[in-house]
C-alpha cells in the first residue's frame, strides 16, 4: 500500500523522480514495441528530460522520467508565472533573478509536478511530447503517474484522524502536495461538513418538537441551503484569491486528443491556431437531446418497472415467501442497474470526445453535465415515484399491478393471492419516509464501505493471483517473478513499491464530488420527509473526510496536480437541486402536514390542486428573493475583481512575454536526443568506476547512473521485451 513505507529506508524516497511512465507491450509485436520505445524516450529526452528504464513485469516497463537539470526547470517555473502574471493571475511580475524569485515564492511539489506533466502531455506546438496514456502515437503508454509522499502521506492521515475540523493551513499544505482541484474538493467538504451542524440540530429538536413536514422545518432547511450554496460562491472566490488561482480557467489547457478541422489566423492575435467549426459542434451536442430521452427510458423504465414489483409484493401479493420475494426487485436494481448505468456511463464519455471539445475545463464540463442526468434519475427517481405517484395516486394504480404476477407465479398458491382488491385498498403511509431513510442513512454507509473495501479487495485478489502465477512457474521448473525482474539489491524495495503503485486506480476528484452533490440533494429536496436527515449526513461527511483521504493514499495513484478555482460545473448542480428543493419541500408539506403526515392517502380526490401549484408558486418565488438578498449580502464583503477583456490584454501579454522570454533562451540549453547521451567506450567506463570510488554516491545518483542517456535507457528497455517476448508465437501474430 501507498501508505505503508515499511522498514527499508529505500522505500521513503523517490529518488529524484518526477512522473513514471508505465509502458505496456503484451499485445505488441517485440519489434514494433521496440521502436515505439526508442521513439518516447527521445521525445521525453529532446524536451528536456531524463529517462531511465526498469523492469515493470508482466510485460510492462516501468520508465521514471525527472527534468534534466535545475536551471531547465526553473526556466520552465519562470514561464509559466509570466503567463499568470500577463493572464490576471498574478499582482506582480515574478523576479526574473531565480533565485531572488524561488526565495520569495518557493516551488511547490504541486507546481512542479504540474509543469513536469504539462511538458509530458501537452500539445507538441505548446513544447509539450503529447503523450496521453492509451491514445495517439504513444498506444503502449498504460499510465502516467507521480510516485506517493509517504512521510507526507503519514502526517496527512494522523494529522487530520486527531481533529474534529481540518484548518485552513492543512488545506494549504495539501493544495502546495496534490494541487487545487483536489484541495478544492476537501475545501468543499470540510465547509459542508461545518456548515451541517446548524441543520443537524434544528432538525432533530423538529424531529422530537415539531415532527414530519413541518411547515418551519421546510422553510429553515431552504434558507439554508440557499445560505449554503451562496457562501461556498463566496469562499471559492476567497481561497482561490489566496491560492493564486482567481480567474485561472483564462489559461485553458489543451486537450491532446483535440483534432482540428484547419488552422487559421486568429483576427485578435494574429497567430495560428487550430480551428473547429462551432455549429459542427453544435450538432453534435444536439445528440445530447436523444441521449437524455434515452437514458431516461432506460433508466426510468428499469426504476419504475422495479418499483411497480415491489409494490405489487409487499402490497398486494399474499402467498408464501412474501417476505423474501419483496427483495427481488431490490436484486435486480442492484444487479442490472449497474450494467446500464456503465454502459449510458461509457457512451456518455464517447459522446464527449465526439463532441470534440478543445480544453480540459470544457470537456469536463460537457461530461459533468450528462454524469449529473445518469445520476439524478438513479438517486431520486425512487422517492419521486413514491411521493408524487404512489401516495396521492395509489388506489388508483395498485390494482393494475397484478400485471408483475409473473414475479411472483412460481410461488403462488392459487390466483387469489395475486389479485388485488379493487376497492377498499389502503398505501402504505410509512414508505415514503422508510425510503427517505434507507437513502440518507443505509445507502450512504453501504457507499462509504465499498469505496475502501472494494479496492482494496480487488488489489489484494490480483496480487494473490500473481503469487500462484509465480509458485506454479517455479514448481514447473521456471523462475520466480522476483529473480525475472533482475532488480538490484540496493533499488529491490523501491522498485516494488513503484510497482504496487502502478498496479492502482487512478482518483478521479469529480467522482467524490458527484457523491456529495447527490447527497446534498437528498437533503434539499425530502429532509422535509425525515428532519433527522442532516445529523446522519453530518456522522458521515466527518468519517467521508478522512477515508477519502486514506482512498487517495492507500488505494489510488497520487492524483496529478491541476489548477482550479472552484469545484467546477457540479455548483452549478448545487443551485439547481436548492431551487428544486423549494418545490418539492413546499409540495410534500402541502400534500403530507395536514393528515398525520399520511398524506392523500392514495386518492387524489383530497388535493386541491390550485393550492398546490400557488404553494409551489410563492415558494419557488420566495427562493428567488432570499438568494438574490443572500447574494448581494455576501457581495458586500467580497473585494472586487479586476477584468479586463481579451482583445485589450493581449497586446501586452505578447509584448511582455517576449521581452522577459528572449533574454533567457541563450541562456539556458536544454538537452536533446542528439547531444543527451556520451561516447561510451571502454576507456571513459574505466575513468568513471575510477572516479567513483575516490568519492561516496547517494543513492539517487547510484540510481541515475546506471543508465547515462536515453539511448542506453532504450538499448535497456529493448533487451527487457526481447526476454519477456521470447514466448511470442506465430500463433499468437495470426491472432492479432
Amino acid at each position: 500500500m501507498a501508505l505503508s513505507p515499511g522498514k527499508d529506508p529505500s522505500t521513503l524516497t523517490n529518488h529524484d523522480v518526477d512522473y513514471v511512465i508505465h509502458y505496456r507491450f503484451d499485445s505488441t509485436d517485440p519489434s514494433l514495441a521496440t521502436k515505439s520505445l526508442e521513439s518516447l524516450l527521445s521525445k521525453l529526452s529532446s524536451i528536456g528530460l531524463s529517462v531511465s528504464v526498469r523492469n515493470g513485469g508482466n510485460k510492462s516497463l516501468l520508465i521514471f522520467v525527472k527534468m534534466a537539470s535545475e536551471r531547465a526547470l526553473f526556466a520552465e517555473v519562470y514561464k509559466s508565472r509570466v503567463r499568470d502574471w500577463l493572464h490576471g493571475l498574478r499582482q506582480a511580475a515574478p523576479e526574473r533573478e531565480t533565485q531572488t524569485s524561488l526565495a520569495g515564492e518557493p516551488l511547490t511539489d504541486a507546481e512542479r509536478l504540474r509543469i513536469v506533466h504539462q511538458l509530458i502531455s501537452g500539445p507538441t506546438d505548446e513544447g509539450g511530447a503529447n503523450i496521453v496514456p492509451g491514445a495517439g502515437e504513444f498506444k503502449n503508454v498504460e499510465a502516467i503517474f507521480a510516485l506517493h509522499d509517504q512521510k507526507f502521506n503519514k502526517d496527512w492521515i494522523l494529522n487530520w484522524g486527531k481533529e474534529w475540523f481540518v484548518q485552513p493551513e492543512q488545506l494549504t499544505r495539501l493544495r502546495d502536495k496534490l494541487g487545487e482541484k483536489v484541495a478544492f474538493y476537501f475545501a468543499f467538504l470540510q465547509s459542508y461538513f461545518a456548515f451541517l451542524v446548524f441543520p443537524a440540530a434544528f432538525g432533530a429538536s423538529a424531529y422530537v418538537l415539531l415532527g414530519y413536514y413541518s411547515p418551519i422545518y421546510a422553510i429553515v432547511n431552504c434558507l439554508w441551503c440557499v445560505g449554503f450554496v451562496e457562501y461556498w460562491k463566496h469562499q471559492e472566490k476567497d481561497l482561490a484569491v489566496r491560492w493564486g488561482v482567481r480567474g485561472v480557467g483564462a489559461i485553458q489547457t489543451k486537450r491532446g486528443e483535440f483534432q482540428h478541422a484547419k488552422e487559421i489566423t486568429d483576427p485578435v492575435t494574429g497567430e495560428k491556431v487550430k480551428f473547429f467549426p462551432a455549429g459542427k459542434r453544435l450538432l453534435r451536442q444536439l445528440l445530447q437531446i436523444p441521449f437524455a430521452l434515452v437514458t431516461a427510458a432506460v433508466l426510468g423504465g428499469l426504476i419504475a418497472t422495479c418499483f411497480g414489483i415491489e409494490v405489487f409484493i409487499s402490497e398486494v401479493y399474499g402467498g408464501p415467501m412474501k417476505s423474501i420475494l419483496v427483495f427481488l426487485p431490490t436484486g435486480i436494481l442492484t444487479t442490472v442497474l449497474p450494467i446500464l448505468t456503465s454502459i449510458l456511463t461509457d457512451f456518455a464519455s464517447r459522446l464527449t470526445s465526439f463532441e470534440n471539445f478543445e480544453t480540459s475545463d470544457a470537456h469536463e464540463a460537457a461530461m459533468t453535465q450528462k454524469i449529473f442526468v445518469l445520476n439524478f434519475i438513479t438517486s431520486y427517481l425512487g422517492i419521486f415515484l413514491t411521493a408524487f405517484v404512489y401516495v396521492p395516486f395509489g388506489s388508483i394504480i395498485v390494482p393494475y399491478l397484478d400485471v408483475f404476477h409473473v414475479a411472483v407465479r412460481p410461488f403462488a398458491r392459487d390466483e387469489k393471492e395475486m389479485i388485488a382488491p379493487k376497492v377498499g385498498f389502503e398505501i402504505n403511509p410509512d414508505r415514503l419516509r422508510k425510503q427517505v431513510i434507507y437513502f440518507t442513512v443505509t445507502a450512504q454507509i453501504v457507499s462509504l464501505a465499498l469505496e475502501i473495501i472494494v479496492p482494496y479487495l480487488k488489489r489484494r485478489g490480483f496480487r494473490m493471483f500473481n503469487k500462484i502465477k509465480g509458485k506454479r512457474a517455479v514448481q514447473m521448473g521456471g523462475i520466480s517473478p522476483e529473480e525475472a525482474l533482475k532488480d538490484a539489491p540496493e533499488e529491490a524495495a523501491f522498485l516494488k513499491r513503484v510497482r504496487n503503485e502502478a498496479e492502482l486506480e487512478t482518483y478521479d476528484v469529480t467522482t467524490d464530488l458527484r457523491e456529495m452533490c447527490m447527497q446534498f440533494g437528498y437533503l434539499s429536496l425530502f429532509s422535509v420527509v425525515w428532519p433527522l436527515t442532516a445529523v446522519s449526513f453530518l456522522v458521515n461527511n466527518w468519517i467521508e473526510i478522512r477515508s477519502d483521504a486514506l482512498k487517495i493514499t492507500v488505494e489510488m495513484k497520487r492524483p496529478t496536480p491541476r489548477r482550479a478555482d472552484s469545484i467546477g460545473p457540479w455548483l452549478d448542480s448545487l443551485g439547481f437541486l436548492t431551487w428544486l428543493g423549494s418545490i418539492t419541500s413546499a409540495a410534500l408539506v402541502y400534500l403530507f402536514q395536514g393528515s398525520g403526515g399520511h398524506g392523500p392517502r392514495g386518492s387524489p380526490s383530497g388535493i386541491n390542486v390550485a393550492g398546490l401549484l400557488l404553494t409551489i408558486f410563492f415558494s419557488e418565488h420566495i427562493y428567488m428573493v432570499v438568494q438574490v438578498a443572500v447574494r448581494e449580502a455576501l457581495a458586500k464583503l467580497e473585494s472586487p475583481a479586476l477584468k479586463k477583456e481579451r482583445a485589450e490584454k493581449i497586446v501586452v501579454r505578447k509584448r511582455f512575454f517576449e521581452e522577459m522570454i528572449e533574454p533567457s533562451k541563450g541562456a539556458i540549453a536544454l538537452p536533446t536526443a542528439k547531444s543527451a547521451s556520451p561516447t561510451i567506450d571502454r576507456a571513459s567506463l574505466e575513468e568513471e568506476a575510477r572516479l567513483g570510488s575516490l568519492t561516496s554516491s547517494s543513492a539517487e545518483k547510484q540510481f541515475w547512473g546506471r543508465q547515462r542517456g536515453w539511448e542506453e535507457s532504450a538499448t535497456v528497455g529493448g533487451e527487457l521485451i526481447k526476454e519477456a517476448g521470447s514466448g511470442w508465437s506465430n500463433e499468437g501474430k495470426k491472432q492479432r
